[in-house]
């Protein structure tokens, strides 16, 4: 398990990596906006403020609220991908990210086990929460939803709901180019952060 001084480094070296490269070429290959100096970042249910160059982050509503280190990583590391990267529109299971396998074992523990666990009986309350994220209806299993989450990496939620026979299942599926935007670590880091955004917005 990441202590906090691992995310302290793993922050201090991504901003090493983007120091060099012009703004404008991050905002480009990045899909954001840029104002004021800063990179305006929609995650989720809230939006940061990333200064560039500097790479400090503020939230948007609260310059006082805390940002979670293992966002600010996953965030540095998106904005440090090489270049553009279209959405494929070629929907995968995370096995199929290159280098996954390794991570496999984390990422079922992190995201999938508890969207089952959260959401297995309770289809009304994730098509709730996928709402409060702005998470698109999608015809696939008793109940699925496609997040944008950034803005070059969507990802879709898929609820097969349990009963007295079977147990629930759910499965969590990526663009086939995020293979090329972020590591398997992050990509799974990313999956866990919108199932428990999820359950955080469900009450």
């Amino acid at each position: 398990m990441p202590r906090v001084d691992d995310y302290i480094a793993a922050c201090r070296l991504a901003r090493e990596a983007l120091a060099p490269v012009p703004c404008d070429r991050i905002r480009a290959r990045s899909g954001l906006a840029f104002e004021g100096g800063r990179l305006k970042v929609p995650f989720l249910d809230r939006v940061y403020r990333v200064s560039c160059p500097g790479f400090e982050f503020a939230d948007d509503v609260s310059a006082d609220a805390p940002i979670p280190l293992q966002e600010q990583v996953l965030l540095l590391h998106y904005l440090a991908a090489d270049a553009p990267v279209a959405v494929a529109g070629d929907w995968v299971a995370y096995r199929e990210i290159p280098g996954a396998a390794f991570y496999f074992a984390a990422f079922v523990k992190r995201a999938v086990d508890p969207l089952k666990k959260r959401f297995g009986q309770d289809i009304a309350g994730f098509r709730q929460a996928a709402a409060r994220l702005n998470g698109a209806v999608v015809e696939a299993g008793d109940a699925a939803a496609e997040f944008r989450v950034l803005p070059n990496v969507p990802a879709r939620l898929i609820l097969h709901a349990g009963d007295e026979e079977f147990p629930p299942e759910a499965a969590i599926l990526f663009d086939r180019s995020v293979g090329r935007i972020l590591t398997p670590e992050d990509a799974a880091w990313l999956a866990g952060m919108l199932v428990y955004r999820m359950m955080r917005v469900a009450g």
